[in-house]
């Protein structure tokens, strides 16, 4: 899985996924450009992450335009390239159908959606000429969700935004396509992240979590990083327009499943 010298942009990589991608990526040799809408988060994380290569911060607001042209000027600036760009930035907003306000639906579309989009055009726009060029087509890897499938009632601009950024997904790779541009989406299930680390304090809310678990655990952001990887690499050649779902086997399951004793 050579990735070695290439570059790469992470967005929301201030922690959780985001950062564990950075990470996996560096461990890889690529060069690494993170962004959190957290400045403070984002200057801790790429403290760390300097530790096992180039690796620089910018803050940035990925459903704002303007901040997304300096995200990438700032790579260019740092690197002079990008080869991988991965779209993680997200957020969720929690509220009854009835009583969900305009505001925070626009809220998070803007970062998960529009932000996957504007990003990704943004990118795409450089990966292009570069093609064009002569130069070696980059990939483009989006995070989704099993929720873009399934949804859950209290989250409806999340489930919605995850289901337009699968939809995103397949458009952008067939419109990149012919400069062999790759266009991917990772999905995934209970993810051991800060936003679920308090089922750890609640037993009925983590058995409630592996009883639709089949393989009896909940996932480690290293694992959804693994993922990352491989799409970004050559050993994903011919693989575009995909969505690949890393959740225990949950979105097969139609029924559920004994916890394991420990939880």
């Amino acid at each position: 899985m050579a990735l070695d010298g290439r570059t790469a942009i992470v967005t929301g990589a201030a922690g959780g996924i985001g950062y564990a991608i950075a990470e996996r990526l560096l461990r890889e040799d690529v060069r690494v450009m993170i962004c959190d809408v957290d400045g403070e988060r984002g200057e801790r994380a790429v403290a760390d992450l300097e530790k096992l290569g180039e690796a620089r911060f910018v803050k940035a607001d990925v459903g704002k335009r303007l901040d997304v042209h300096n995200l990438v000027a700032a790579a260019l600036d740092a690197f002079g390239d990008i080869d991988i760009l991965v779209n993680n930035a997200g957020i969720v907003h929690g509220a009854d159908f009835l009583e969900l306000r305009e505001e925070d639906f626009d809220r998070v579309l803007d970062v998960n959606l529009k932000g996957t989009f504007l990003t990704g055009q943004a990118v795409a726009r450089y990966m292009v000429d570069k093609v064009n060029n002569g130069g070696r087509p980059g990939t483009i890897i989006n995070m989704s969700s099993i929720n873009a499938v399934v949804t859950i009632a209290n989250q409806i601009p999340y489930t919605v935004s995850k289901g337009g950024v699968n939809q995103l997904t397949k458009a952008m790779a067939l419109a990149l396509a012919p400069y062999g541009i790759r266009v991917n989406a990772i999905g995934p299930g209970s993810i051991m992240t800060d936003m679920l680390s308090a089922v750890n304090k609640d037993p009925a809310a983590k058995a409630r979590i592996l009883s639709r678990t089949p393989m009896g655990r909940i996932g480690d952001p290293g694992e959804i990083a693994a993922v990352a990887a491989f799409l970004a690499s050559d050993d994903a050649s011919y693989v575009t327009g995909q969505t690949i779902y890393a959740d225990g086997g949950r979105l097969p399951l139609n029924y559920t499943v004994e916890p394991p004793a420990e939880a």
